[in-house]
This record gives structure tokens, C-alpha cells and sequence, in this order.
């Protein structure tokens, strides 16, 4: 049996679900969410507990966990997917360019990007979080800035692979510009691969935007961020563990699934496990 063509085995499977409960959920929030999720409960029912007011509960304002829960989804998803295909699209523009153009485009491409991955990610993040308001799309602009330069070497590897292909060596002999040439004999055989970086990915997007949020440089109210209900009930993790610890565990469950997604796609596309036997036959 083949799911999506893959064949079907625990790992697919379980990723498929658990990111597709994701997505569903973030989907459908406004017709699943109980309550207005920005809208301030009553005060005297602030840090009820699961079952008593509301199915998960409330947070320090009375507003409902499950709720916020829901369109928390919205926001993790929108900001990794968003920030992974722009960290997907400028590494893979780069790794072509500096693969399949002139010597001195790769040098200067080359060391552009060692250049940032000289400094320390968290670096990069708080420099550039400094000079800007807090915003989602701060979020987004941070995870590209500074996560394009593992794609952008991974195609570059691969790509400088392809061009000593026969192939490719025939087109270029035909006088094929480089353009064509990156687009019709190399792009298709670094999707897969490209695929598979995107999908490792996307959970490290979806922490950091996590991880801004809990420090307050990120998402902002009225946008409702995992990071930031884990960030608001840190005071009561005693008194009221769920506002934190639901957030939290939605946070761990996105990024197993999508680490699990990567691992599938990996035994599935990596150009190395294929060619080792490693892939479904």
C-alpha cells in the first residue's frame, strides 16, 4: 500500500497525522474555537481550571485556553511556512547561481554566506529584532535572514553534481544559456532535495518564532502566539499549570510532527539513500 506515494510505513503515517491535525485545526479554529479568543472573560473565573470554565480552562485574563489554543495554530503555521519558503527560495536562488555561474559569482556567494553563519544564529536574531518593532513579520524577515545559508550550500553541493552529468554537459554544448540549462536539467533534481530541507525545517521556524514571542519580539496582541501564553502563565505554573504547559505540549507536538515529516520525505528523496538502496523501490 502507497500513501501519497510513499510506501506506507509507521513513520509516514504518523506524520501525516499528527501535521495534518495541525492543519486541519488551523483550518477550521473559527467554526472549532468555543469563544471569542481575544475577548477578556470574566474576572472572577481568570485561572479556572480545565472542565470548570471551559473545556481547557482560562488564562490569567479569562480567556479560553482551547480557543487561543486553536488560532495559535494559525499564527505557527502562517509564520513557518512563510519563513521556510522564503528561506527555501533565496537559499535555492543562491546555490544555483553560485554553482552553475562564473567562478568569481561562486567566491563572492561562498563567502557572503559563511560570512553569516560566522556569527552565532541568536546573534543575528537579537540584532536584527533591535532595530525593528516587534511584528510577525519581523519573525518572518529573522528565520529567512538567518536560515537560508544551509539551503543555499546544500544546492550548491548538489547542483555542482549535476553539471558534470552528461546531460548537462550536452546542453550547455548547445549553446543553452544558463538559465535554461539550471531550470530544465538541474531544478527538477533538486526539488526533492529542496523538499526535504523544508520540511526539517519548518519545526525550527516554528520554535524560534516561539521562542521571540516568549521574549516579547513577537507576535503582539491582538495575534495570538503559543510563545506568548507560555510566556503569560510562566507566574502560575504552580497554581495553574495548563496555561503554559497546553501551549507548550502544542508547540512539542508541531515539532515532532514536522521533524517526523522530514525524516519521511529523507528516507523517501534523499538523493544520497536512493543511491545507497536507501529509498522505496
Amino acid at each position: 500500500m502507497r500513501i501519497l506515494g510513499f510506501r506506507s510505513n509507521g513513520l509516514m503515517i504518523t506524520a501525516l497525522i499528527m501535521t495534518g491535525a495541525l492543519v486541519l485545526v488551523a483550518l477550521c479554529a473559527p467554526w472549532l474555537a468555543p469563544e471569542d479568543p481575544r475577548a477578556i472573560g470574566d474576572l472572577t473565573n481568570r485561572l479556572a481550571p480545565p472542565g470548570v470554565e471551559g473545556a481547557l480552562g482560562t488564562d490569567v485574563l479569562g480567556r479560553d485556553i482551547l480557543s487561543r489554543l486553536l488560532y495559535g495554530a494559525r499564527v505557527s503555521l502562517a509564520v513557518g511556512v512563510g519563513s521556510v519558503i522564503g528561506v527555501v527560495t533565496l537559499g535555492l536562488l543562491v546555490g544555483l547561481a553560485a554553482a552553475l555561474g562564473p567562478r568569481w559569482l561562486d567566491r563572492l556567494l561562498m563567502g557572503l554566506t559563511d560570512l553569516f553563519l560566522a556569527f552565532p544564529r541568536i546573534f543575528l536574531v537579537l540584532l536584527l529584532v533591535a532595530v525593528a518593532a516587534p511584528s510577525l513579520n519581523l519573525v518572518v524577515i529573522v528565520i529567512v535572514t538567518t536560515g537560508w545559508m544551509g539551503v543555499a550550500r546544500l544546492v550548491r553541493a548538489e547542483s555542482l553534481s549535476l553539471r558534470e552529468r552528461d546531460y548537462v554537459l550536452a546542453a550547455e554544448g548547445l549553446g543553452l544559456s544558463t538559465a535554461v540549462v539550471a531550470w530544465r536539467h538541474v531544478l527538477p533534481h533538486v526539488v526533492p532535495l529542496v523538499l526535504v530541507a523544508a520540511a526539517l525545517r519548518l519545526s525550527g521556524a516554528i520554535l524560534l518564532e516561539a521562542f521571540l514571542s516568549y521574549l516579547g519580539l513577537g507576535a503582539q496582541d491582538p495575534a495570538i502566539s503559543w510563545g506568548a501564553m507560555v510566556e503569560h502563565g510562566r507566574p502560575h505554573m504552580v497554581d495553574a499549570w495548563w496555561v503554559s504547559t497546553l501551549p507548550g505540549l502544542a508547540i512539542a507536538w508541531t515539532a515532532v510532527g514536522c521533524n517526523l515529516l522530514g525524516d519521511a520525505l529523507r528516507d523517501r528523496w534523499d538523493p544520497r539513500r536512493v543511491h545507497q538502496g536507501g529509498g522505496d523501490e
